[in-house]
């Protein structure tokens, strides 16, 4: 009796073991087919190696010509194939300058930006700021009213999610007075803006900041890791006249002088050929600048035009990008 209970017990014991293999046969996942891992490489390999922002300056006759609502951004900016958002601070002044930038106008402001990106599935980038005062001014009063009055919107592009707020060097025509007042400007900006975890970006934007080569400098001697600047593919005018402009600093050697600093990058345009290649800018040999740099993160479109419409001008840019892009792969 015992000899055959000792067999039952035995039996059991094969089948179980015999089971557990059917089973963990089962469950054991399937080698991918050697076609689809290699598709799925592909497809990595022709991605673009940045991603894509639109900067809110692209819609700016939108709003201020047409009426249309700024807060429709995110829902725009979605429908025409962006993931990030660059809102340009001057689009929402005249409800705030109303309000003479009180901090419920402010939160006002920054509750309906996010539930806007929120509802749209977008992501919040940065503030470009205008008007608030020159950082690079030599009078020491007015730079740090200045400073100041960019704490307020600091503190917006951190309750947004933002990285980073982009801020314009103006003050002083001498150069080495405008350096100094650049440095000290900055330095002051970026101690606060630290504090809340945001960047502080110059982008050239006219005059001395258009100096490639000196707004480099500006930012070895400020040397915080949260100032940085925002190279702009076009925007290297240094002196313009009612007739142009009357100096122009190189523009590929700029963008290679500033990528070193660089925590954002805008893609600039004015009009296409029938190709859809830029007409002033070498996109492929930017692009390549950019990557040499090794920056992957949001390129901001910014149509600047007047041949075609702003819709036109943001869709044909942001196909160029993708498509110089995807050629340096």
């Amino acid at each position: 009796m015992e000899q055959k209970n000792l067999k039952i017990k035995g039996i059991k014991v094969v089948m179980v073991a015999l089971l557990m293999g059917v089973l963990s046969c089962k469950e054991a996942p399937k080698e991918q087919p050697k076609d689809v891992e290699t598709a799925e490489v592909s497809a990595k390999a022709t991605e673009p190696f940045f991603k894509l922002s639109l900067a809110q300056w692209s819609m700016h006759r939108m709003v201020r010509e047409e009426g249309v609502d700024p807060y429709t951004f995110a829902e725009k900016a979605k429908n025409w194939g962006f993931t990030g958002l660059e809102y340009v601070s001057g689009l929402y002044y005249k409800e705030l300058q109303a309000a003479n930038f009180s901090k419920e106008a402010m939160a006002a402001f920054v509750e309906k930006c996010n539930a806007e990106s929120k509802k749209h599935g977008m992501q919040n980038v940065l503030i470009m700021i205008d008007g608030q005062g020159d950082l690079a001014t030599t009078d020491d009063k007015k730079r740090k009213e200045a400073v100041e009055n960019h704490y307020k919107w600091v503190d917006a592009a951190a309750d947004m999610g933002c990285h980073a707020i982009r801020v314009n060097l103006s003050g002083s025509k001498v150069p080495n007075e405008w350096m100094a007042g650049s440095v000290d400007g900055l330095t002051q900006l970026a101690t606060y803006a630290k504090g809340k975890n945001i960047e502080v970006l110059v982008e050239n934007h006219g005059g001395l900041s258009s100096n490639a080569a000196m707004l480099a400098e500006v930012m070895t001697k400020v040397n915080m890791d949260n100032c940085g600047t925002l190279p702009d593919f076009g925007n290297f005018c240094i002196e313009r006249t009612k007739d142009g402009c009357a100096e122009e600093y190189d523009i590929y050697k700029g963008i290679s002088e500033l990528m070193p600093h660089a925590l954002a990058v805008s893609a600039k345009s004015y009009d296409f050929d029938a190709e859809g290649n830029e007409t002033k800018l070498d996109y492929p040999r930017i692009l390549k600048i950019v990557k040499d740099a090794g920056y992957t993160g949001f390129i901001g479109v910014e149509y600047e035009g007047s041949a075609l419409s702003e819709e036109q001008g943001i869709i044909a840019t942001r196909d160029l990008l993708i498509k110089a892009g995807k050629e340096l792969n």
